[in-house]
C-alpha cells in the first residue's frame, strides 16, 4: 500500500499520474472518427465490453446521469451506431445495442490505437517492455476498481 506521506511513493503516484493522463491524451487523437466525442466512444466501448444494456445501466458504468446517457444514446442512434430495442422483461425499458457499424469503428480504432502503441513500443529496451507487459494488468486493475 502506497504511503503518500512518503517522498518516494508520493512522487511515484504523481508520475503515474502525469504520464496515464498524457498517454491518454495522446491515444484520444488517434480516432477514426472525429465526429464522435470521448464520451460516446466511451460508451461503444462499454457496449462492447458488456454487451446489450439499459441507458440506466450505461449511466452507471460510465459514472454520468441518466438524462446525459439518453441524449448521448440518441446522438449514436441518429448516427447509425446504436439501436434501441425492447427490454426482453421490462416493456417499460429499453435496451441499447451497438450495430454492425459501430463494431466495425470499433475495430478500426482499435487497430489504429494499437499502431501508434507498437510504434511507441519500438522505442523502448528489451527490459522496459519487459515491465511495461508486467505492469498492463495492474493498470487495468487499477482502471475497473
Amino acid at each position: 500500500m502506497p504511503d503518500l506521506t512518503h517522498g518516494d511513493d508520493e512522487a511515484a503516484v504523481n508520475a503515474l499520474r502525469s504520464a496515464v493522463m498524457r498517454l491518454s491524451r495522446r491515444l484520444k487523437h488517434q480516432r477514426v472518427d472525429e465526429s464522435l466525442s470521448p464520451t460516446e466512444m466511451s460508451v461503444l466501448g462499454t457496449l462492447a465490453r458488456c454487451g446489450t444494456a439499459t441507458p440506466g445501466e450505461l449511466a452507471r458504468k460510465e459514472h454520468v446521469q441518466p438524462p446525459s446517457m439518453t441524449r448521448i444514446v440518441a446522438l449514436l442512434e441518429s448516427k447509425g451506431l446504436v439501436k434501441l430495442e425492447p427490454h426482453p422483461e421490462d416493456r417499460r425499458q429499453k435496451v441499447v445495442t451497438q450495430t454492425e457499424r459501430a463494431e466495425t469503428m470499433l475495430e478500426e480504432s482499435r487497430r489504429k490505437r494499437n499502431a501508434f502503441l507498437a510504434s511507441l513500443v519500438e522505442g523502448l529496451d528489451e527490459d522496459e517492455w519487459e515491465a511495461l507487459r508486467a505492469a498492463a494488468p495492474v493498470l487495468e486493475k487499477l482502471a475497473h476498481l
